[in-house]
């Protein structure tokens, strides 16, 4: 693999895992609102929810 198909690769990884948390930080924010959390507790429930990503779902088998 060259250094240009390396780089490729790796920026495509940080790409998906930047996703999952967006996702995880949103649904983890959102559940939490619901729940009746204010503004600080939902954004710690945000930041529970990226701490938790099951990387190994997320990461491309090769």
């Amino acid at each position: 693999m060259s250094n240009t198909d390396q780089q490729y690769t790796e920026r495509e990884l940080a790409e998906l895992v930047r996703k999952a948390c967006i996702e995880a930080a949103r649904d983890g924010f959102k559940d939490a609102s619901m729940s009746g959390l204010c503004t600080e507790g939902a954004m710690e429930a945000a930041v529970s929810s990226i701490q938790e990503l099951d990387l190994e779902r997320i990461i491309p088998k090769k």
